[in-house]
């Protein structure tokens, strides 16, 4: 009997204790449980917070470096690609004040559409025997102006950095300094032109030599010519002329590229070989008058255009678009200075490679 109730004893203490222990670890499995979901929950909660803080850090990142690259973008913009409407005013000016001063002066130039209604003159009309004698004798000193302002030019728009861009450009300059002769064409009229086979002779249309009636218009025309022999057949250059035509393609909003951006780049060479044979001789003249005359013969009342050219009158407008400082000079005091500064001296590369 009395191992029947220690057995029954045992049996309900085994019992108790099981259970006991099986409550144990059911409490135990549910805090482990409840422990481990508290660990997960603080673990998301600790990886939303990294997520939402590192997302912070970059949209700031993002908005500070997009502010300070628009910011660093805009100053250099402006500071070298802005055309501001008080500039677009000084060019509108000045092409007024330049065809105004055409017809004031004695040796104001003949624009083209009237020279092209003329008769042809024969060679030895007194004009343009006049007008070749002019351009013979300044012949010499356009081709170092020219030499000079496409050096400055390369260096301006950043051409000139490279050894090849270098070669590139001496090359070009020798081909002006071999330039020797003018030659006076009745046929060619009321142009001027070179043939890049034999780019030693620049042909002038007698009609105008006699409508260049001053000197600086004549070298005006002369840098052209003498522009387009210096790219020559391996078009030297043709990236200096895509530059050139971009900025003012930009300013204006005209198209120009092609053969539009290399006319339009002579014509440039042009006014500033003009701008610096002023710079180097006196004159009792007054400056505004001198410079008018590089652009006098654009003074057209016919402002056409075609594939190959800007309008007469665009063509002035983008020249001084592109230089206002030009622009500033024709119109006078008051209106952007009229001092002229010389270019730089630049020494020539020597020619080391052959395009």
């Amino acid at each position: 009997m009395a191992e029947q109730v220690r057995s029954i004893t045992d049996t309900g203490i085994s019992s108790s204790v099981a259970e006991w222990s099986a409550s144990v670890l059911a409490c135990n499995e549910r805090a482990a449980r409840s422990e481990k979901s508290k660990r997960g929950r603080l673990r998301s909660s600790l990886l939303r917070a990294f997520v939402g803080v590192v997302a912070l850090t970059l949209t700031f990142a993002n908005s500070s470096g997009a502010q300070n690259q628009q910011r660093s973008g805009a100053h250099s913009k402006t500071s070298r690609d802005a055309f501001t409407p008080a500039e677009r005013r000084l060019v509108e000016r000045a092409i007024g004040a330049t065809c105004a001063e055409r017809i004031r002066d004695p040796q104001g130039s003949t624009p083209i559409d009237e020279m092209q209604t003329r008769p042809s003159l024969p060679v030895n009309n007194p004009e343009a025997l006049a007008g070749a004698r002019r351009a013979e004798r300044l012949l010499p000193t356009t081709r170092k102006l020219v030499i000079n302002a496409i050096l400055q030019l390369a260096k301006d728009y950043d051409l000139y950095e490279s050894s090849i861009s270098r070669a590139r450009i001496t090359s070009a300059t020798v081909r002006v300094d071999s330039v020797r002769h003018v030659k006076a064409d009745v046929d060619a009229r009321d142009n001027a032109s070179v043939a890049l086979r034999e780019p030693r002779t620049i042909e002038f249309g007698t009609i105008f030599l006699a409508g260049l009636r001053s000197d600086e218009a004549m070298i005006s025309v002369l840098a052209h010519e003498l522009t387009h022999i210096a790219s020559g057949q391996s078009d030297s250059l043709r990236p200096l002329f895509r530059a050139i035509g971009r900025k003012a393609a930009a300013r204006t909003g005209l198209r120009i590229q092609g053969q539009r951006a290399e006319e339009l780049s002579c014509d440039l060479v042009g006014a500033l070989a003009t701008r610096e044979f002023i710079k180097q001789t006196a004159s009792w003249e007054p400056l505004p008058r001198r410079i008018a005359r590089a652009f006098e013969h654009n003074c057209v009342d016919d402002d056409a255009s075609d594939e190959d050219h800007l309008s007469p009158r665009n063509t002035i407008r983008a020249l001084f678009t592109l230089d206002t400082s030009l622009a500033g000079e024709v119109a006078g005091p008051g209106a952007g200075g009229n001092t002229i500064e010389p270019f730089a001296p630049i020494e020539l590369t020597p020619l080391t490679t052959r395009f």
